[in-house]
This record gives structure tokens, sequence and C-alpha cells, in this order.
């Protein structure tokens, strides 16, 4: 059997060509990667707005709640202590 033997050139193409291509397939799978941690990290963020949206909504009924004359009528009269002016304790102004 007889053996073909390479020059130095041969073999520097060759080296070349393995490094390039190992590059390119390196540089590939960590696009891919990127892609798919980028994926994660959208999905993450987006479930967290939607998290915050809705505790949004749940403290502005909250809110509504608290600040409903009703109720800030009952907790003047029953937590403070306040009761409505007599008549003359109001002042009327003609402008």
């Amino acid at each position: 059997m007889v053996r073909r033997k390479f020059n130095r050139r041969e073999i520097v193409l060759g080296a070349a060509a393995g490094l390039l291509t190992i590059a390119i397939l390196t540089f590939y799978l960590w696009h891919i990667t990127e892609d798919i941690r980028f994926g994660y990290a959208i999905g993450r963020t987006e479930a967290s707005r939607q998290r915050l949206s809705d505790d949004i909504k749940v403290l502005r009924t909250k809110r509504a709640a608290l600040l409903s004359l009703d109720n800030v009528e009952k907790k003047a009269r029953e937590g403070l202590k306040l009761v409505p002016p007599r008549d003359d304790q109001v002042l009327y102004r003609d402008y």
C-alpha cells in the first residue's frame, strides 16, 4: 500500500479549514444558546410584568374601597369619634 505524503501547505490548509469549521460550529452553538437564554429571560420578564399588572389592579380596587365615602364616614364616626357639626357651628358666606 502506497501512502501519499502531504506537503506542508496542504497540512496548514487542512488544519485551517478544520479550525474554521470548529469556529463556525462553536459560534452557531453559542448563538442558539443565547437565543434560548434570551427567550427564557423574556418569558420571566413577561410573567413578572403580568404579576405586577395584577397587583396594580388589586391595589386600585383596595384604594377605591378605602376611599369610598361610606368607608371614610364610618372610620370618622367609629375610629375618630367625630360627629356632624351642629347648625350653630356652620358659617355661610355670601360672595
